[in-house]
């Protein structure tokens, strides 16, 4: 899918949103924040338009399957979120929900929805409980009845189809690799078949011969007799491929490849691929695009797709053999499904993440507190269409004309401002006085949480948790460098997070399968490299560097500990690694990382051969909460920003610091609140050449970070996040002060520990740290304000759901 041949480009996006002068202050041309924009249209936190087409209808937690009724009257949303899960009928033609049933958390649901040929009867499937749900239905109304229970071999149902007969229902067991028949007479399981890793869905032909099965963790189909349940053949498609769908004129079947950007054509009379086509949004394109659901039109003629993470439907022509994407549909953010009227004329889309986040100043949860939305779009003619494809080239700043304008109207004066302002290579090949890039990553907090004090940004104190009395040189790092209070991480958890601070992107398997875990509905923690389904195509940073010829090194991040008491990768493609670095781990201190650290940058500088690339894990400012005899919320933080400022005077007081460049990001911002945005995170860029002691309020994001330390380092990007982003130009100059920074002592007991009736602490007691963010988020947040704000009341939210409402205001400065 090319829309025009599109000119490679570093700056772009930075005529958008600020201009940069030769003091390095930045002057933001308007300002930008992420989330609902209040005219329903919105901005993610990577800064990509939302302009969803048609009507649009509020849903529940992250909508992730539904189905249509027989009689094209009904749609029924599995709403699969990390808060109160539901089904909810929607009335097509009111374009209403007219029912809901909520499942509180351990009761689950997960992707698969089905009716049978009558319409009498509804399947969901439960997910980690084990269990497919079973509801008459009539006239909308679903009446709930007794489960179909299923066996340990056919754990984690996913995907649904019914047979035509409405005998047999035929599941996908997303985590034992299988897939299973059950007789809906008897309600037993009938058969079970092996097929490959994680598989997505179970979709049975029309004629309810063939069974195909998409295996999510990894690049096949499985085709099985649908009567035997044998395996009759493994065709191997993209990478990760999840939605399947039938043309209903020529029967040829469709396979959405999420990690490959791509969509396989199998021809069913010989079970063979018989084309590809490219979603890839312009030429040269790297991965990023994430098709994740599909249907064909009722003439056979169109196929639609959404593309997850382009946030469009695109429209494809089935003609013959000139078969390609005709334009794009602009949609919310995080399609996951898509169907079509039953006379062709309309769309149902459903949109897993709504317009985005907002401020979260009422105690909402950014896991939870994010609402999927359903649009109703009538098919476009060619004109609209046309003008639809445009407005998303325009969202994703994948247009042309967007290009031509950043370059023509600022360009110029970025190209002849920039040479005397900023040490950034413009183009691969450029040198750069900064050799080396230390990239942090913490964990977990927001911007108001920690910088919410600091008067000169655009901070509330109210919400401000772990101020200058805590974090006394994260502070003075903010202060004496530059304060970033625009910059976003572009996940809502740790699950999502450690991929897009290490991939820049987050893939559809991290993305659809975080909440469960989150949520204790059943699901383990299986992310950070040790499950391959969450590997993005191009890798890591890691493998994005030695592409590159760039020498590097890691210092705790996708690590484990062995049984010999050393850490080793999750990911086997780590080649260079302290294996004496601790990873996760609270009941270590982040200055025994640091003591660490430091043992091996001593010898770099005795022999000169320091990494162009470090990346350092920092976790402890995610504190145990109130857990009785572990250290109190302040002490953690403390400790972590004693560590922090640490690592920066070694550096600083080095032969490295005249090239060295310091990136720190938390990996997400779910642990606190902020009245601008969930998703706005503290963030710092330490050198002599960000020196300044300005405010940068250019909207940034990890992928910007990301971005910024692959134009110094000479690395490609790997994926349209970050080939996209909007480098961190305006927090450089290019007259750099060589002023070492000098940490301070702490100001807070870094060995406090908590009480035994302090806050919370009967809760906290029971919670488990022993991997990353396994216990309540929504607790933990709680339990954090009360230890820091005493007799503050936590900010209350209005439930009437059992989950937290979305409070949508205008972002903007306090006070």
């Amino acid at each position: 899918m090319h829309f025009g041949k599109r000119r490679t480009r570093i700056l772009a996006g930075v005529g958008m949103t600020a201009i940069l002068l030769t003091s390095g202050t930045v002057f933001a041309a308007s300002r930008i924040f992420a989330g609902p924009q209040g005219n329903g249209t919105g901005i993610t936190s990577y800064d990509w338009k939302l302009t969803p087409a048609g009507k649009q209808l509020t849903l529940g937690d992250f909508p992730m399957g539904a189905a249509v009724s027989p009689n094209h009257k009904y749609m029924v949303v599995s709403n699969d979120g990390d808060g109160t899960q539901s089904l909810q009928v929607v009335d097509i033609a009111t374009r209403k929900v007219v029912q809901t049933i909520p499942y509180y958390s351990p009761k689950a649901l997960y992707l698969g929805v089905a009716f049978s040929p009558d319409g009498k009867k509804l399947y969901a499937s439960s997910g980690g409980n084990n269990e497919i749900r079973v509801y008459s239905f009539r006239n909308g109304k679903m009446t709930e009845q007794s489960p179909i229970k299923l066996s340990i071999a056919s754990r984690y149902p996913a995907g649904l189809s019914v047979s035509p007969d409405g005998k047999t229902l035929y599941v996908a067991n997303n985590l034992s690799d299988s897939v299973a028949s059950i007789n809906l007479i008897t309600g037993k399981v009938d058969k079970t078949a092996k097929v490959g890793h994680n598989p997505y869905t179970a979709f049975l032909s029309k004629d309810g011969n063939t069974l195909y099965v998409s295996n999510w963790g990894e690049s096949s189909v499985t085709v099985l007799n649908a009567a035997n349940m044998s395996v009759e053949k493994t065709i191997h498609v993209g990478l990760h491929p999840n939605a399947i769908a039938e043309n209903p004129v020529t029967g040829m079947i469709y396979v959405s490849n999420s990690d490959s950007d791509t969509i396989t054509v199998i021809n069913p009379r010989n079970e063979t691929v018989v084309h590809k086509v490219s979603l890839k949004p312009y030429r040269g394109a790297l991965p990023g695009s994430t098709p994740d659901a599909l249907t064909v039109s009722p003439d056979g003629r169109t196929l639609y797709v959404a593309n997850a993470d382009n946030n469009d439907i695109a429209v494809i022509g089935l003609k013959g053999e000139d078969m390609g994407v005709r334009g794009l549909i602009p949609t919310a953010w995080y399609p996951t499904g898509v169907f079509t009227s039953s006379n062709g004329k309309g769309l149902m889309v459903l949109n897993a993440k709504g317009l985005g986040a907002g401020p979260n100043t009422q105690g909402q949860y950014i896991g939870s507190m994010i609402k999927g939305t359903m649009s109703f779009i009538p098919v476009p003619d060619n004109g609209q269409l046309h003008r639809y494809t445009e407005k998303v080239k325009r969202n994703n700043h994948f247009n042309t004309g967007f290009i031509h304008e950043a370059e023509d109207k600022v360009g110029n004066f970025v190209r002849s401002v920039e040479r005397r302002t900023t040490p950034i290579p413009r183009f691969v090949g450029e040198k750069s006085p900064i050799k080396h890039v230390i990239y942090i990553i913490k964990e977990n907090r927001t911007y108001d949480q920690v910088f919410g004090d600091i008067k000169k940004g655009n901070g509330d104190p109210a919400l401000t948790q772990f101020g200058a009395n805590i974090t006394p040189n994260i502070h003075k790092l903010a202060n004496q460098f530059v304060l970033l209070d625009n910059t976003y991480t572009d996940a809502e958890i740790s699950a999502q997070g450690h991929n897009w601070s290490t991939a820049a992107i987050s893939n559809d398997y991290t993305e659809k399968n975080w909440m469960a875990d989150y949520s204790g509905r059943g699901r383990g923690y299986d992310f950070e490299g040790t499950n391959k389904a969450t590997y993005p195509k191009d890798g890591f940073l890691w493998n994005d560097a030695a592409r590159a010829h760039v020498n590097y090194k890691d210092y705790g991040e996708f690590m484990s500990m062995k049984k010999s008491g050393t850490w080793a990768p999750n990911d086997p493609t780590i080649k260079n690694y302290d294996p004496n670095y601790p990873g996760w781990n609270l009941n270590i201190s982040d200055l025994t990382r640091y003591n660490e650290w430091n043992k091996q940058f001593q010898q770099y500088v005795k022999n000169g051969k320091l990494p162009q690339l470090e990346i350092v894990r920092l976790p402890n400012d995610h504190t145990k909460g109130t857990t009785p005899g572990a250290l109190t919320p302040q002490a953690y933080v403390a400790q972590n920003d004693k560590a922090l400022g640490k690592i920066v005077d070694t550096v600083s007081h080095s032969k490295y610091w005249k090239s060295t460049a310091i990136f720190v990001i938390e990996d997400d911002s779910q642990n606190g609140l902020d009245h601008v945005d969930a998703h706005r995170t503290e963030a710092l860029v330490i050198s002599p050449y960000t020196q300044t002691g300005k405010v940068d309020s250019t909207f940034y994001d990890t992928a910007s970070m990301l971005k910024t330390m692959e134009m110094i380092l000479g690395m490609k990007p790997m994926t349209q996040f970050d080939a996209e982003a909007t480098p961190m130009l305006g927090a450089f100059t290019n007259r750099p002060k060589f002023t070492p920074f000098n940490a301070v002592p702490e100001t807070y007991p870094i060995t406090k520990t908590n009480s035994a009736n302090a806050p919370m602490a009967s809760i906290a007691k029971k919670m488990n740290w022993s991997v990353a963010d396994i216990n309540s988020s929504d607790a933990m947040n709680k339990m954090l304000w009360k230890a820091t704000k005493g007799n503050v009341p936590y900010p209350h939210v209005h439930h009437t759901d059992g989950s937290p409402d979305v409070v949508q205001t205008t972002p903007g400065k306090v006070g």
